[in-house]
């Protein structure tokens, strides 16, 4: 079996790394560079960022911004944010990144995603699905950084998007972003049981207790976090941490 990947999430607003609490109040943490280095050093399995105003704000990927932390990185790295066309994606591809990360454009124009995985290749593409609790218990999926609502059941929007050829789905807890109380176990479990393209999980860890939990409940591929591996202790000390190897291997024992 898969050993998952335990994957740090950066968030990034004017440059800054910043962390959110549902979606809002961004409070700044420091330098994605910084934190790129440190990553490198602690052997990360994977490391994505986010842009999370550069839909919102209808502009392009800072490519400069990419390219300096693509050149650091010594890990795999998916990057989203501000991506409409296949130009852009070939050109960020270009620039040394392992995947990118669809969202806006791949929810509002699903096409994009089959244009984008023909010319990158289908294991670069990477949709991601905020997602938001409703009143009776179901679930809404939303773009530009949570502001939008979108038509559409959360598990139909994900398959569609596997059938349209993304090559992995990344659910993202809007409910939860923040919160450290760990993952949302029965939209993980929605979306685990209607695709067969790699599944990563994201908003919620607090411990590694609530990692572990995920892969041995849901068999995921791959476990994303953000407080847990940018703050420390009860205070939320600005930290940046990560499991070591062997951490990593208790974390995947089944």
């Amino acid at each position: 079996m898969l050993r998952s990947r335990i994957i740090p999430c950066l968030l990034v607003k004017n440059k800054g790394l910043v962390k959110t609490v549902n979606f809002k109040d961004p409070k700044y943490v420091g330098d994605p560079i910084n934190a790129v280095k440190i990553f490198n050093e602690k052997l990360v399995d994977e490391l994505v960022v986010l842009d999370i105003d550069a839909s919102r704000e209808n502009r392009e990927p800072d490519y400069k911004m990419i390219e300096n932390l693509a050149s650091e990185c010594r890990m795999p790295f998916c990057y989203g944010g501000g991506i409409k066309t296949v130009e852009q994606a070939v050109r960020i591809s270009n620039l040394g990144v392992e995947k990118v990360a669809l969202s806006s454009c791949a929810l509002e124009t699903p096409e994009i995603i089959t244009e984008i995985s023909q010319a990158i290749g289908r294991q670069s593409v990477v949709v991601v699905l905020d997602v938001k609790k409703t009143l009776f218990g179901g679930y809404d999926c939303y773009i530009l950084n949570g502001t939008k609502k979108i038509k559409g059941d959360v598990v139909e929007l994900a398959k569609q998007a596997q059938q349209f050829g993304a090559g992995e789905i990344v659910v993202n807890s809007i409910d939860n972003d923040g919160k450290m109380a760990g993952y949302d176990h029965k939209l993980i479990r929605l979306i685990r049981s209607a695709i067969d393209i790699p599944l990563t999980v994201l908003g919620g860890a607090g411990s590694l207790n609530d990692i572990k939990a995920v892969i041995d409940e849901h068999k995921v591929i791959g476990v994303a976090a953000g407080s847990l591996f940018v703050f420390k202790g009860t205070y939320r000390a600005v930290l940046i941490n990560y499991p070591s190897v062997e951490d990593k291997k208790l974390l995947n024992q089944r």
